[in-house]
């Protein structure tokens, strides 16, 4: 008794729900991060008056929640409905977006290599017109206190930058009590300290005889551009291995959708 046999091709149900576990995790943390995004643009106002977003002279962090939560969202959901679902489009819209990021990642990686005093220049920019808009948001301020402090650094290549702020020059037209000072994240911590002294930057740079020998016992006198520099240099092994591992992880991500769908392709072909 003769009989055919047929090649019978499965979609390999581990790949499958390994994709869809490990996206719709990327893809709830990309809601939190779009819902803290837009929860601090709603404390601020900015949701009920959209033209505010480009009256912010400096870098407003909400945008690093939006954007990172809108690429993970994204993400997260082509990846995780396009194996659930066995969704070519969805996951080769995965792959493709995947491969762009890190076509980008690795590009950027390789220009700030080549480009190191460029790069510098662009990042004293961005630190220094972000010094200028210091009260105009509250968490931009809150960004620049936290790097000052953990960087223990005071502007962008010292103190005299701040005096790109309205509030902290030492021009004769401004009246503000901040007059020639710094931000309080500038002073150096007393660890006998309980309580934060707000108005410890006040004058420090108003007596002409404070050198920064002198000003060192009051405040960081080193910029946050080479403290960064510095700070790079100490943990260049841990940074690189991050990114080394982000990538190894994007690589991985991509073979397996890729994989899930020469799966998909070939169950098709069988029918």
């Amino acid at each position: 008794m003769s009989g055919k046999h047929f090649n019978v091709h499965e979609v390999s149900c581990c790949i499958k729900y390994f994709i869809f576990g490990f996206n719709i995790i990327f893809w709830l943390l990309g809601v939190a991060f779009l819902a803290v995004g837009l929860w601090a643009w709603s404390e601020k106002g900015v949701l009920s008056n959209i033209s505010s977003i480009t009256d912010l002279g400096g870098f407003d962090p909400v945008w690093l929640f939006l954007v990172v939560g809108g690429v993970m969202f994204i993400l997260g959901f082509a990846g995780c409905i396009g194996a659930l679902r066995e969704n070519s489009f969805l996951l080769k819209f995965f792959s493709v977006f995947l491969g762009i990021i890190f076509f980008l990642e690795l590009t950027a990686g390789v220009l700030a290599f080549v480009f190191k005093d460029w790069i510098k220049d662009q990042l004293k920019f961005f630190i220094n017109n972000n010094i200028r808009a210091y009260r105009d948001d509250i968490d931009l301020q809150n960004l620049i206190d936290f790097t000052q402090e953990y960087w223990e650094c005071c502007g962008a290549f010292g103190a005299d930058d701040w005096n790109l702020n309205i509030y902290f020059n030492c021009t004769d037209t401004n009246l503000s009590r901040e007059k020639c000072g710094v931000p309080f994240s500038c002073c150096t911590k007393d660890p006998a300290e309980d309580v934060i002294n707000t108005q410890c930057g006040y004058d420090i740079r108003a007596k002409a005889v404070r050198q920064d020998a002198e000003q060192k016992t009051f405040i960081y006198t080193k910029g946050c551009v080479p403290q960064f520099e510095k700070w790079l240099q100490e943990n260049l092994t841990v940074v690189a291995g991050i990114f080394i591992g982000i990538a190894l992880l994007q690589i991985f991500g991509i073979c397996l959708a890729q994989n899930l769908l020469s799966d998909i392709e070939a169950v098709r072909e069988s029918w």
